[in-house]
């Protein structure tokens, strides 16, 4: 015996709430996506859905999976889905949804917030050419790769190249003045190549980068991050003056090579955090030496860079700044980068990812917030 046509629409409705959208990771029905669902006589059940643009990449997508979720409910023959696109007042009405409340004239930042808990990590270099990047991507799909909700935002507008690294190849979509960021690997990520036609150059003054980075991290709807993770150009310049005014929270990871001359460099890097009283989490030696087919190292590039900028900087800053981990030289980096699929996924057993997935263990550690605890601050005298 048929169950009754009201459960089936009942259990459409709830097979329909499994599904979320692919760029917002939230149910469809709780966006507003679902105009309609109906379920005819003969079991077929039309659905009708409003996409946020006509032109949306994800649309095929969202069809499979709607019509696995709902094809699935017993007494379900058959389905068919109608695509329509939100009107502007309705993509108004989301923005506001997922913003938390009206749309403001400056959106805010919601990592610099005192009750967020993602972990801001601004991965810096004294000079280009020490693999910053690299370890940026590896980082961002070790952490994903450990269940975490992880974000990259490539804040090297000059020299952007961490969407080739990830494989992120996608283009972010618009919802009124909000961005959806693509996903590579489990990780969101923007950058300013995703904007520019072919591979133009950038051609920006300081003012130009500040707002830049301010729309990276205000108008891109991220979602709940645990870590966002920014890939910072060489040097102590504009966007990391800038990343110290938007995320006074960030913490700083310094990368270098062994080489002297790099780690001279890289302590400047990290020395501007006495400036921007921010934290500097540790230093990573990357291409700390080449492992040779015999088992012995080849130090290509010297040895002892990282050891001693985290050393100079314990003693500049007054606080403890850890080596997190020295990564050995591997062709293999470069190809998994280059192939868009970081090593710590395409070669998890390799020494190099190895040493990064150690290091994103360290930084795997969500902030807790402060919002509504007690510090137990007592006034003086008592």
């Amino acid at each position: 015996m048929s169950a009754p046509v009201h459960t089936v629409e009942e259990a459409v409705q709830a097979a329909l709430a499994t599904v979320d959208d692919p760029e917002i990771r939230r149910p469809i029905t709780d966006l507003g996506m679902v105009r309609s669902a109906l379920v005819g006589d003969d079991g077929v059940v039309r659905v009708e859905l409003l996409l946020t643009v006509a032109g949306c990449p994800l649309r095929e997508k969202l069809r499979s999976d709607i019509t696995a979720a709902v094809g699935a409910v017993p007494g379900v023959t058959g389905v068919e889905i109608e695509f329509g696109v939100m009107s502007p007042e309705q993509r108004q009405e989301l923005q506001s949804k997922l913003r938390g409340g009206g749309a403001t004239e400056e959106p805010v930042i919601p990592f610099a917030q005192p009750g967020s808990r993602t972990r801001v990590y601004a991965v810096a270099s004294g000079k280009g050419g020490v693999g910053k990047s690299s370890v940026t991507v590896n980082l961002a799909a070790a952490l994903a790769a450990r269940g975490l909700s992880v974000g990259v935002v490539d804040a090297d507008i000059y020299g952007h190249s961490v969407p080739r690294m990830l494989g992120a190849d996608g283009r972010p979509t618009r919802v009124e003045d909000m961005i959806m960021p693509p996903q590579s690997h489990g990780v969101k990520v923007i950058s300013i190549g995703m904007f520019t036609a072919g591979n133009a150059a950038v051609v920006w003054r300081g003012p130009m980068l500040h707002r830049a980075l301010q729309q990276f991290l205000a108008d891109v709807y991220w979602g709940e991050l645990d870590v966002l993770l920014l890939d910072l150009p060489p040097g102590t310049g504009d966007v990391a003056i800038s990343l110290a005014q938007l995320l006074p929270n960030a913490e700083i990871l310094v990368v270098t090579t062994p080489q002297a001359a790099a780690a001279e460099v890289a302590e400047r890097a990290g020395a501007i955090s006495l400036q921007t009283h921010q934290r500097v989490v540790g230093v990573i030696e990357n291409m700390s030496w080449l492992e040779l087919p015999d088992g012995t190292r080849m130090e290509v590039f010297g040895a002892g860079g990282g050891a001693a900028v985290a050393e100079s900087l314990t003693r500049t800053i007054g606080a403890e700044v850890p080596l997190l981990g020295q990564v050995p030289l591997d062709t293999r980096v470069r190809e998994a980068g280059d192939a868009g699929n970081p090593i710590v996924l395409a070669e998890p057993e390799s020494p190099a990812a190895q040493a990064l997935g150690r290091v994103a263990d360290r930084l795997a550690v969500r902030r807790e917030s402060l919002l509504g605890k007690p510090l137990g601050l007592k006034p003086a005298g008592r």
